[in-house]
């Protein structure tokens, strides 16, 4: 099968990172964006681009039938729905193989199976995959979950069966908070997820949350690529990235990919997706869910293992049958990723809004950048924070920590209140450079006051922030520079 046109039914650094591989395929590349993203990057870099609609994303990328009638307009042969949006989306999956083009993931029947956690249980419950003690179906009252939980025990969590990212999750420590959080929790998920069924769960203590990413063809043959730590996580979700994991036994992994693998089987899988584990201080490990998607923290798996994996999606999604076999894939080196997000970590990580006045990437060997913006965009209030993603690559964990900090060290970014400082500070406990952190990690060592700035950084801000400024001055009108570099009259008003 060829793929002659693709559109990216996203935005973004995620579809610019889709497109970037498309070209290199040979591909031609079709973006969509709504009205707030006119003068995103990925509307220039693509071969060819459609407004789709206003700001709001239910009137413009979750617009199942607009898109798919762009694509056929515009006679893509394919959409890749990267991740989020309608990427786990099985009715869309569906339209777009009836309307005769190529899904760039799993079979609609996959991704409903697995976006439905307690079916998702229900199916791999046959192929001895380890799972958390919990009910094997929704809970419909009070009633019925006292009597469920008098045999979990407490604490446990509350989870919502139709959803994720931490949405109508609760953990209940105490009996007699039961009844109202089941009703929170309920709530939160018909609010999210137009589905208010929840399940109930064992609370596993001290646990890390590692996944594992496979790969399986049309022809049957499934292989994993090894593991990722995914424990620094703030409202369940994730924050920082690591591959290999550090919290896992040589045998652990060995038995995680192997259960990975039987997980994709159990679901007739096909594409790229993520099997989720959670593990305690004993290296038991439990299935959570499968991500039946391309992952935001997919580039520390491509850095260690050397595959693209936009790469082999879509070659899996053209019939191909994958090139290697389980013995080719190895590991090499280590990779970290951090979410840089437009939020305020002194204030609950709450989301934030602005203009990007300073952007300022860092460069170097191992390092990459992953995303959507450049200097001088705004950040809109329509869609998820993400301001981009810091990637590095280093021989082992300690060197790729230390260029991790570096890295931090060398990102400038002005306007808006963001988490790189937070992830900057991450980087210097010892919980973490040692390995002893967990999903609590944040609750038990974060303070927002362990973000306050110093004069020296305060002071290196405001100077980079000037030099960026004083560059776009016209000629005749800057003022003479000091010995600093700095404009001499700037220099002695602020006594640098």
């Amino acid at each position: 099968m060829k793929i002659k046109k693709l559109l990216v039914a996203n935005r973004g650094e995620i579809s610019l990172r889709i497109m970037r591989t498309a070209k290199e395929m040979g591909i031609k590349t079709l973006a969509i964006y709504s009205e707030a993203d006119f003068t995103a990057p990925h509307v220039r870099f693509a071969d060819q681009a459609v407004c789709i609609g206003p700001s709001q994303a239910s009137k413009s990328y979750l617009n199942q039938e607009l898109i798919i009638q762009t694509a056929k307009k515009f006679e893509a042969d394919a959409i890749h729905p990267g991740y989020g949006f309608l990427s786990e989306n099985a009715g869309f999956a569906q339209k777009v193989k009836a309307a005769g083009l190529v899904f760039i993931g799993p079979s609609p029947e996959a991704i409903s199976i697995m976006g439905d956690k307690l079916a998702a249980k229900k199916a791999v419950a046959s192929f001895d995959i380890p799972l958390v003690p919990g009910t094997t179906h929704s809970v419909q009252d009070i009633e019925e979950a006292e009597k469920a939980a008098s045999k979990i025990g407490f604490p446990l969590m509350i989870k919502a069966s139709a959803g994720g990212g931490g949405k109508g999750m609760r953990i209940v420590h105490d009996p007699a908070d039961l009844k109202e959080e089941l009703a929170r929790a309920m709530g939160e998920a018909k609010s999210a997820f137009g589905d208010p069924a929840v399940f109930l769960e064992k609370f596993i203590r001290s646990p890390k949350h590692v996944e594992i990413q496979i790969l399986a063809d049309q022809q049957g043959n499934t292989i994993h690529l090894f593991d990722r730590e995914c424990s620094v996580q703030r409202r369940h979700q994730k924050v920082i990235e690591e591959a290999p994991s550090p919290s896992i036994s040589p045998e652990t992994r060995r038995a995680m990919g192997q259960a990975a693998i039987k997980v994709a089987k159990a679901c007739d899988y096909t594409g790229a997706g993520t099997v989720e584990f959670i593990l305690d201080n004993e290296q038991h490990f439990y299935f959570l869910e499968m991500n039946t998607r391309l992952q935001v923290e997919h580039p520390v798996t491509e850095c260690i293992t050397g595959i693209d994996l936009v790469k082999a999606q879509i070659n899996i999604a053209k019939g191909n049958a994958l090139p290697w076999s389980q013995n080719d894939i190895q590991i090499r080196g280590w990779a970290m990723e951090i979410r840089i997000y437009a939020e305020d970590p002194k204030n609950q990580f709450l989301p934030d809004t602005g203009s990007l006045k300073h952007f300022q990437k860092p460069e170097g060997p191992g390092v990459r950048v992953d995303s959507g913006y450049e200097e001088g965009m705004e950040i809109p209030i329509y869609y998820d924070p993400l301001i981009a993603k810091l990637i590095v690559y280093g021989e082992d964990r300690s060197h790729t920590i230390a260029k991790m900090k570096r890295a931090i060290d060398e990102f400038h970014i002005l306007g808006v209140k963001n988490t790189l400082s937070f992830c900057g500070w991450v980087m210097q406990q010892q919980a973490f450079v040692d390995s002893t952190f967990t999903t609590h990690f944040i609750d038990q060592y974060f303070k927002p006051e362990s973000l306050d700035k110093d004069p020296d950084m305060e002071e290196k801000e405001a100077v980079a922030f000037f030099v960026s400024d004083y560059l776009n001055i016209p000629a005749e009108k800057k003022l003479p520079l000091g010995s600093n570099g700095l404009p001499s009259k700037w220099k002695r008003r602020n006594n640098i």
